[in-house]
């Protein structure tokens, strides 16, 4: 079997680089089910072999290499588990949760907060893997780069990008100083050609246009611009009441507030992947008891198990709708997939408003900008709301994608 049956073009010019050039630093950027990782973790083998023989040749019985990623969760789901399904390899972990292959310790780092720097510091390490390297904390990196001091070390990383302002763009994929040892590969959607060219149309087809496109598709480090649902066309999505269908699957997103609006948003979804947007139950300087009555009512409208996906900021009020009987759960609020998930209905043509709720949302929608400096929607301000609109994500993110974090009972 020729080696492009298992790598794509793209993953070949990368093991060439791994095998025959020196350095010191790799990163893999780019789109979204590009084939970095799956390259990354042949790599990460090979390093483990490396590292064996290199002790071996050392006389040191007990090499440690690094495992990095956000989370104990990531780093199972994308290196760990991929590993046993990928090559039938089975990673046990230790007393201490170091994993062990080849001989080699390897020890998880955790990079996703500050709180990872402690489990990085106090040993050498011959490498390390870096995974999701974007979302790494900075420190924590900085420190891992400084455990990888045994000669002949490498650190591989693989990560989607993030905003063009990003450290480790700028620091390291831009950084073009020879004496840096750094290498870089960016990847686009194309560049696997493995996928299923129905799966790639569909991607390309269906993603938003704007930021998400740019990064999930063509791979680059973006920030958004303008508005931030580009997709939205009032004249197709805002419809009259009564075009608005029967027997539909009917859930709520809820965003607490006082002195900001609080709005309760009734959706519904039918069979075909439409959602709709049917009532919008917004108010200020309205206290709890308020809010119950309008959750009681709609439960005696459209059933006791109607969903209330709410805002986890306030638990007190959480716990004051679960108390009164209804079904109430704290909604995923991820911010940018949650934003995705929402513009990619409307760049779908499956996102729809009754025309008796549309004027406030229309009105956020129009003001939902992002902010060029963080690569996230600006924050509100005494004219500039987003109440709706983050009800809204709330819903349809929750409903659709990753659910709610507290079970109904």
């Amino acid at each position: 079997m020729a080696i492009t049956d298992f790598f794509t073009p793209k993953q070949v010019e990368v093991f060439h680089t791994y095998k025959t050039k020196p350095f010191k630093i790799m990163i893999l950027s780019g789109a979204v089910r590009s084939g970095k990782t799956f390259i990354d973790n042949v790599l990460f083998l090979n390093e483990l072999k490396r590292v064996a023989e290199l002790a071996r040749l050392r006389g040191d019985k007990h090499p440690r290499f690094i495992l990095a990623g956000a989370t104990s969760g990531s780093i199972y789901n994308n290196v760990i588990s991929e590993l046993q399904t990928q090559f039938g390899l089975t990673l046990k972990p230790d007393f201490h949760n170091h994993y062990h292959l080849f001989g080699v310790d390897i020890v998880p780092v955790y990079t996703g907060s500050i709180s990872g720097l402690s489990s990085a510091r106090g040993f050498t390490s011959y490498g390390a893997y870096v995974n999701e390297a974007s979302l790494a904390n900075h420190e924590v990196f900085n420190e891992i780069q400084n455990r990888c001091s045994q000669p002949g070390s490498h650190i591989i990383c693989d990560t989607n990008p993030d905003i063009p302002t990003h450290w480790l763009k700028l620091d390291f994929i831009d950084n073009k100083d020879p004496d840096s040892g750094i290498v870089s590969f960016n990847f686009t959607i194309d560049d696997n050609t493995f996928l299923d060219p129905g799966y790639v149309k569909s991607m390309k087809a269906s993603k938003p246009k704007g930021m998400f496109y740019d990064r999930d598709i063509l791979g680059l480090w973006v920030t958004g611009e303008g508005i931030v649902y580009q997709d939205f066309d009032a004249k197709q999505m805002v419809i009259d009441d009564d075009k608005i269908p029967e027997d539909l699957q009917y859930y709520c997103g809820v965003d607490w507030g006082f002195e900001h609006p609080n709005p309760i948003l009734l959706l519904g979804d039918d069979d075909q992947g439409n959602t709709y947007v049917i009532r919008d139950y917004t108010k200020k300087h309205k206290f709890i008891n308020y809010w119950v009555k309008i959750a009681q009512n709609l439960q005696g409208e459209f059933g006791r198990n109607l969903i209330f996906y709410a805002d986890s900021a306030r638990p007190d009020n959480v716990n004051e709708f679960q108390a009164a009987g209804i079904n109430c759960i704290n909604a995923n609020k991820n911010v940018l997939p949650g934003i995705e998930c929402v513009a990619q209905k409307m760049r779908e043509g499956k996102f729809f408003v009754a025309k008796s709720c549309s004027q406030g949302l229309m009105n956020e929608i129009y003001q939902y900008a992002w902010d060029e400096n963080t690569g996230q929607p600006l924050k509100e301000n005494d004219v500039r709301h987003n109440d709706r609109l983050d009800a809204l994500r709330y819903g349809i993110y929750s409903k659709n994608v990753k659910g709610g974090f507290i079970p109904w009972t």
